[in-house]
């Protein structure tokens, strides 16, 4: 049977709680929809966009270092990269260190990868203008601007970012095609990074970055040669410095070489081949040289397309003589080919004869020879360098200072055979010459001995009795002097007389010989009798020619037809 539930049992009621009224239910008013929320919603959907737009566009701040930041503002200078903007500097400050500027740029999201590599490079673009030219006209209107060149090829590592800017633009930008070479010189000269490098008068490359040697005393210059010119360098490619102008003294005269007007303002380097050269004769190598490949960098283009001169030898020459008119660097010659350079000259004294000598310090590259050299060191049993000039000493070979300009009287050091010099003494480094380089005995040059010999004509003179012979040659002037004055005087009349005399002698023959004179025809008559008697001798010979016993028998008688 069913259970009775409490709950639908009506509970009893009292009179108090009929007294009070039931309560009466209403239904809640249901919320209704309004245009008016709409408007914040938007301006949420805007502002969230916004946000979003600037997240996706906005990348990460990198912090550069600059020793200034002059013309560099918060808010305003861009980053720039390739000409497009790519960043904008969020702050500006001074380091910890008060030695470097700090800038903080705000990059775009695009391209924040790239810039943000392991060897990007940052600089400050300003106007400049210098002997190489003007750069940065743009920012007159826009103001100064950072630029930024990333690498091609991303290397490997995480982002990096904080970077040290450079004080110049980079002279190579990455992705430019070409080949770095080191050149050695023995000064910059007027050379510096963003010189030109020519070939041909064409412009293919510049110098990139300049240091001094470990040594202090080389320069090392790194150059950029473009595709496809760099091709062109090879191993036997020979380097020079082709600033400015070029002016030079010589026996020759004087020579003048003038480079382009930005070789001239900037300076610049130009390379050659080997067998531009005339004397070159060996087996030009046209391979294209390696990369950061060490080439040495002349002074003149002379010099660049010479014979390699090989390893130098050392001389030392001593001459009593005066050495005016020499100078350093000037030629070492032999038979009238430069074999050398002169290096040093110095002022020593010999205590042993107590005399005063010019000490001449040289360098002769034996390998200027050429063939004849290596016939030399092939007949002396393999002797080279300072040993080959034993025997030439021993030949007589010797030092000898000649003049090489009378106009400038610039001396040279002449080395020639001098058979008839006194045989030397070998001295060898090491041994009794100075180990500043063998010892060459030496002669008197051709102007001293030109000296010595007028020196010795005015002794000679300064000998003879001047005075005696002065007064001696009066007297005969005076005798001479007194015999034309007779001969005037005395012999004149007479030579006239005598001359008349003979004039009247030479008339009477011309009338003795004259055509109408007696003599004459006499002669004539004679002259005709003896013709006659020449013909009548001749036709006697003949008779007898003829008929030789005519004169034991007589003339025959006349024979009749």
């Amino acid at each position: 049977m069913p259970v009775d539930d409490p709950s639908s049992t009506p509970a009893p009621t009292s009179a108090a709680d009929d007294a009070v009224p039931a309560p009466v239910i209403r239904p809640g008013r249901s919320i209704r929809w309004s245009w008016v929320w709409l408007v914040p919603l938007l301006a949420l959907a805007v502002a969230l966009s916004l946000l979003a737009s600037v997240w996706v566009r906005t990348g990460p701040v990198i912090t550069i270092s600059f020793q200034s930041a002059a013309g560099v503002e918060a808010g305003q200078t861009k980053l720039r990269y390739r000409d497009v903007v790519v960043g904008e500097v969020k702050n500006v400050r001074v380091a910890k260190d008060r030695e470097h500027v700090l800038v903080d740029v705000q990059l775009q999201r695009q391209g924040a990868s790239y810039i943000t590599q392991q060897g990007a490079k940052f600089w400050i673009v300003r106007p400049q203008v210098s002997l190489a030219g003007v750069s940065g006209l743009d920012t007159l209107l826009s103001g100064v601007y950072l630029s930024v060149d990333a690498p091609i090829t991303a290397p490997k590592g995480g982002a990096v970012y904080a970077f040290e800017g450079l004080a110049n633009p980079p002279e190579v930008l990455s992705g430019q095609v070409g080949t770095r070479f080191r050149l050695t010189a023995k000064s910059l000269g007027s050379l510096g990074v963003g010189s030109r490098v020519y070939y041909r008068r064409i412009e293919v490359g510049r110098v990139v970055s300049y240091s001094m040697s470990p040594d202090g005393r080389e320069v090392d210059l790194q150059i950029f040669v473009q595709a496809p010119y760099d091709r062109y360098v090879t191993p036997d490619t020979r380097f020079w410095n082709d600033s400015g102008v070029d002016m030079s003294l010589s026996a020759d005269g004087v020579q003048l070489r003038t480079s382009g007007l930005a070789a001239i303002l900037n300076g610049g380097v130009t390379f050659a081949q080997a067998d531009e050269s005339t004397s070159f004769d060996g087996v030009l190598d046209t391979s294209p040289a390696a990369p950061n490949s060490s080439y040495a960098l002349f002074d003149t283009r002379e010099q660049a397309l010479a014979d390699p001169d090989g390893d130098p030898v050392d001389i030392e020459l001593r001459f009593d003589q005066s050495v005016r008119g020499l100078r350093v660097g000037a030629e070492v010659d032999f038979r009238g080919m430069a074999i050398g350079k002169v290096i040093d000259i110095d002022l020593e004294f010999d205590p042993a004869i107590k005399r005063f000598y010019s000490r001449i310090r040289a360098q002769v590259f034996p390998m200027r020879f050429s063939q004849a050299y290596r016939e030399l060191v092939t007949s002396v049993n393999g002797a080279q360098g300072e040993a080959l000039l034993g025997p030439l000493i021993r030949r007589g070979l010797r030092g000898q200072l000649r003049t090489a300009s009378l106009l400038t009287g610039q001396q040279y050091v002449a080395l020639d055979f001098f058979p008839e010099q006194e045989r030397a003494k070998i001295q060898i480094p090491g041994a009794t010459a100075p180990a500043t380089g063998y010892l060459v005995p030496t002669v008197p040059g051709d102007f001293d001995q030109l000296q010595r010999q007028l020196s010795n004509i005015v002794t000679k003179l300064d000998r003879l009795p001047l005075d005696d012979m002065g007064r001696e040659l009066q007297g005969s002037l005076a005798s001479l002097h007194r015999l034309l004055r007779r001969t005037d005087t005395q012999l004149a009349p007479e030579a006239g007389k005598t001359l008349s005399a003979a004039r009247q002698a030479l008339d009477r023959v011309g009338a003795v010989l004259g055509p109408d004179a007696p003599v004459l025809s006499g002669v004539q008559d004679t002259l005709r009798a003896l013709d006659g008697a020449a013909r009548a001798l001749r036709l006697l010979t003949d008779a007898l020619q003829a008929h030789p016993d005519t004169l034991l028998r007589g003339r025959p008688a006349d024979r009749l037809q």
